[in-house]
């Protein structure tokens, strides 16, 4: 085999962040333009700004259905304990998700005003619970779960339902949110003409603004958060054995990877840098370029994350010895090895979906929105105004 059972497991590990990152900006985007959804005045923008997404939030699901299955793929153990832990939250979250495709078909077919604002205020929802519920997880994540893994690796779930809603947790939810929504101004500034466009760019700020204060106030908080470290030898070449190790919680322990490893600190830097620039090119009228870093905002703080809690995936913060890394939650490793060569074949296929997507993303927009200095009565006069000959020439027919 090219690669060991160690190597494999890192890997797996950066690869489980690729759809994550994906899934932060291109359902970051989608969910953003949902929560942007009342920079419309009226029915007819909010139908504007829904048409942005109405092409690509399929592909923007993907995402996450790619992180479930490498999530389970890769570290059965841990999808388990996530999943049957955090069940609650992603229900909810799914459920509301569902809404979307619906409030997309059903918004602008029906003609009753009133129908129409109970579908403008689902779609609403539908992205902001998703996208506070997501940094939701991730809080809980870094704060730790109340699980505990028996002898016999039975599940035993300690936590209730307001257990999930620490003030940390909560924090990370705010985080999520705002930088969603910041994802989904640069993408209405990169699809939208006149009013909207403009609204959108001062959206930019604000959430940009936000999500900066709040990812600061998060990294001030980490110094004091209780964190978790291995302390026992590991044999990072064995079979997958949990509740196996020595873990001990402190105290700013999430940062000791940046102090091993100074160069770490580039990623929460560049969060600075690539935010500033994003608004600053959404200034200059380049939508292209702020949307550009805007997503690579959103990756430097997910790639923060995760090499903040390197090399945990799921810890316990009661029961420490059940907490799982990614030495002892992965699975066999001809299931890794086999599963490599499928993602090596299928990564180049891969690269080309998320080039057309963003090609489609950043096409002209004429061939994807209505300007929004146009009134519905003139849109409906331009748009059938073409077909005048042809219904003289009926008519004419007709006559003879």
């Amino acid at each position: 085999m090219i690669f060991d059972y160690e190597m494999m497991r890192v890997i797996w590990w950066w690869l489980l962040g690729i759809p994550l990152v994906g899934f932060a900006i291109m359902g970051g985007a989608d969910l953003g333009v949902g929560l942007l959804l009342y920079l419309g005045k009226d029915n007819h923008e909010k139908e504007m700004i829904i048409n942005t997404t109405k092409t690509t939030w399929q592909s923007s699901q993907l995402w996450l259905i790619l992180t479930i299955i490498t999530l389970f793929s890769a570290w059965p153990i841990a999808y388990s304990v996530a999943f049957s832990s955090l069940s609650f939250v992603l229900i909810i979250a799914l459920c509301t998700l569902f809404l979307r495709p619906l409030g997309f078909l059903f918004q602008h077919k029906l003609s009753c005003e009133k129908w129409q604002n109970h579908w403008n205020r689902a779609i609403f929802l539908s992205a902001l619970l998703p996208s506070f519920l997501f940094g939701l997880i991730i809080g809980n994540l870094l704060t730790g779960l109340p699980f505990q893994l028996d002898v016999d690796m039975r599940l035993v779930y300690h936590g209730d339902f307001f257990t999930i809603f620490s003030l940390f947790s909560v924090v990370s939810g705010l985080l999520s949110t705002f930088l969603f929504a910041m994802q989904g101004a640069a993408y209405l500034q990169l699809k939208t003409e006149g009013d909207i466009q403009r609204k959108a760019q001062k959206a930019l700020f604000s959430s940009a603004l936000l999500t900066l204060l709040v990812f600061a106030a998060a990294g001030y908080w980490a110094i004091f958060l209780e964190g978790y470290h291995i302390l026992s030898l590991l044999d990072t070449n064995a079979p997958s054995t949990p509740l196996e190790n020595l873990v001990k919680k402190g105290n700013g322990l999430w940062l000791d990877n940046y102090g091993h490893y100074a160069h770490l600190w580039m990623l929460p830097a560049s969060t600075l840098v690539t935010a500033v620039l994003s608004f600053c090119y959404a200034l200059l009228h380049r939508p292209k370029h702020a949307f550009f870093y805007s997503s690579l905002t959103t990756a430097a703080i997910i790639l923060t994350i995760g090499c903040s809690m390197f090399p945990f995936l799921v810890p316990s913060n009661l029961f420490l010895k059940s907490s799982l890394t990614i030495w002892d939650a992965s699975a066999s490793l001809n299931s890794l090895t086999l599963m490599f060569w499928a993602a090596v074949f299928l990564l180049p296929l891969s690269l080309l979906y998320i080039r057309w997507i963003f090609n489609l993303l950043c096409r002209k927009k004429e061939d994807t929105i209505v300007h929004s200095n146009i009134s519905p009565s003139a849109e409906a006069l331009l748009t059938n105004s073409p077909q005048k000959p042809e219904n003289d020439q009926k008519n004419h027919d007709y006559r003879q």
